[in-house]
C-alpha cells in the first residue's frame, strides 16, 4: 500500500474522537431524565453535596417534625453523633461527628433508616465542606417507577441492529485504509472484505472496553444499559460505544472497579492486536513533517509506549530515521491505546476522572484535574496534536456524581493500581527522551 493510499488525516481522528466523546457526553445527560432542573436547587445544597442523577426533587420538608426523633435515634451516639440536621427541597442534611469507621457507620445507619422509614429515602454518606462526613436522605421516587424502567433498561434488539451498522461503516472505512479505491470497489464487491481486518479488530477493542465497565457494573448490581455502538459511514467508521448506569454507585470500591475495567480491558485487547499488526507493517523512510498521527509514516517515538513495542516487535529494521506505515490491524490497535490514553485523563467524568475520586475523594479528584488540564496544555506546546485534547478537557466538567458512600477509602491494592493506570496514561502520551532513544537506536 502507498503511504497517499493509506493517510489517515490526524484532524479527522482527533475530532472523530472529540465528537465521539460529545456524543456520549449528551447521551449520558440524557439519561438523567430524573433529575429536575438545576434551577430549582437549593444553592445551599448544591454547595454542600452533589445530589446522585437518579434522585428526583421533593418537597421542601421530606419528612414530618413529629419524625424528627425517629430520624435521630437513626444515628447511635457511638456511630455518628448527630449535630444538625437541616431541610433542603432535595434532601435532609444531617450533619454530626464520625465515632466509627466510616463503612460500620453508613451499613449501620443504613440499616436504621430502612427499618424506620422503609424505602422512602436513598441514604448518601459524603464529604462534607469542613471535611467531616455527612448523611443526606434523598426521598426516593425512583423506586415507583423502576418496575416500568426495568423492562425497557435493555434492549438487545437495538444493541444487535448498531453493532451491524457499526460493522459496515467501520469495514468501508477499513477498505480505505486498506488502499482500496471506491471505484474498485464498485467493479469488484468483494473487495469490500478487505475492511474487515480493520473493522473487527477495532470493533472489539471498543467493545471489550465497554463490556469491561458493563459485566463489573452487573457485578456490583448497578442497573446499566448493554453497551450501544455509534455507526458512521466516515471519519473512522465510528464514534465509539457507550453505555448508561441507571442506579447509583454503591460505594467508591465499586466506582473504581467500573472505571478501571474499560480502559484496561480495552488496552488488553488492545496490545496484542497492535503488536501483530507491527509485524505485519512496513518500514518506511520518516518524514520529520508529518503529525503524530499519521499512520502511513507513523513516528513512533511520539510514545513512550508505542517506541517500546515498535522497536520490541520489528527489532534492528527500526532506525531513527524510519517511520512506520501501519497494517490495518495496527491503525486499530493505535487507535485502541489512543482511546485508553484520553479516557484515563483523570478529569471530571472520564475513566480516570472517575478512578482519581475514588482514590482521593471528590474535592482532591478536582483538584488534580486542574492539574491535568495545565499539564496537557502545556504538553500541547510540544505535540500540537494534543492542543484539541486540552480544548475538549476545558468544556469537561471536573466534578462527577458521588457514590452512595462516598467516604469510604479504597484499600492498599486499589490505590496500587489507580497509580499503575496513570503511569500507563503518562507512557502513552509522553514522547520517547532523546537519551533512551539513542540507546535503543530508534
Amino acid at each position: 500500500m502507498t503511504i497517499s493510499e493509506t493517510q489517515l488525516p490526524s484532524a479527522l481522528v482527533f475530532w472523530s474522537l472529540a465528537v465521539c466523546f460529545l456524543l456520549y457526553w449528551i447521551l449520558f445527560e440524557s439519561g438523567r431524565s430524573n433529575l429536575k432542573d438545576a434551577k430549582n436547587q437549593s444553592p445551599a445544597l448544591k454547595t454542600d453535596s452533589a445530589i446522585h442523577p437518579t434522585v428526583e426533587s421533593a418537597p421542601v420538608r421530606p419528612i414530618e417534625p413529629t419524625e424528627e426523633s425517629q430520624l435521630r435515634s437513626c444515628f447511635p451516639w457511638s456511630v455518628y453523633y448527630i449535630q444538625n440536621i437541616e431541610y433542603r427541597p432535595q434532601a435532609v442534611i444531617c450533619r454530626g461527628q464520625l465515632k466509627t469507621s466510616a463503612t460500620n457507620a453508613y451499613q449501620r445507619v443504613k440499616e436504621n433508616i430502612e427499618a424506620e422509614f422503609g424505602d422512602r429515602f436513598i441514604l448518601i454518606f459524603q464529604e462534607g465542606l469542613n471535611d467531616k462526613p455527612i448523611f443526606l436522605l434523598v426521598p426516593n421516587q425512583q423506586q415507583k417507577k423502576a418496575g416500568l424502567k426495568q423492562e425497557q433498561l435493555t434492549r438487545p434488539g437495538l444493541a444487535l441492529l448498531l453493532i451491524v451498522a457499526t460493522l459496515l461503516t467501520t469495514t468501508f472505512v477499513g477498505t480505505r485504509i486498506a488502499g482500496i479505491e471506491a471505484t474498485a470497489i464498485s467493479s469488484n464487491p468483494s473487495l469490500i472484505l478487505r475492511g474487515l481486518p480493520y473493522a473487527l479488530s477495532l470493533m472489539t477493542i471498543l467493545g471489550i472496553h465497554e463490556m469491561g465497565h458493563y459485566l463489573t457494573a452487573r457485578f456490583y448490581k448497578i442497573r446499566t444499559t448493554l453497551p450501544y455502538f455509534i455507526p458512521m459511514p466516515f471519519f473512522l467508521g465510528t464514534f465509539g460505544a457507550f453505555i448508561q448506569m441507571r442506579s447509583p454507585v454503591p460505594n467508591r470500591k465499586a466506582l473504581f472497579d467500573v472505571s478501571i475495567a474499560g480502559p484496561i480491558t480495552g488496552f488488553l485487547a488492545s496490545l496484542p492486536l497492535l503488536i501483530w499488526g507491527l509485524s505485519n507493517s512496513e518500514i518506511v523512510p520518516i518524514d520529520n513533517e508529518a503529525p503524530m498521527l499519521n499512520t502511513d509514516a507513523l513516528n513512533p517515538r511520539n510514545s513512550i509506549l508505542i517506541a517500546l513495542l515498535s522497536k520490541l516487535t520489528l527489532g534492528a529494521q527500526l532506525t531513527s530515521n524510519m517511520a512506520i506505515d501501519l497494517h490495518p490491524v495496527a491503525v486499530a490497535g493505535f487507535l485502541g491505546i489512543i482511546v485508553t490514553a484520553l479516557n484515563l485523563i483523570p478529569v471530571g467524568q472520564l475513566d480516570g476522572g472517575h478512578i482519581v475520586h475514588a482514590m482521593f475523594g471528590q474535592k482532591k479528584a478536582m483538584i488534580i484535574g486542574q492539574i491535568a488540564r495545565l499539564l496537557l496544555l502545556l504538553l500541547s506546546l510540544i505535540q500540537s496534536e494534543y492542543l484539541l485534547w486540552a480544548i475538549y478537557l476545558i468544556f469537561l466538567r471536573l466534578t462527577d456524581e458521588p457514590a452512595l458512600n462516598d467516604v469510604t477509602e479504597l484499600d492498599n491494592k486499589r490505590d496500587i493500581f489507580g497509580l499503575l493506570a496513570i503511569a500507563l496514561l503518562i507512557l502513552i502520551v509522553l514522547p520517547l527522551p532523546q537519551a533512551v532513544a539513542g540507546l535503543l537506536n530508534i
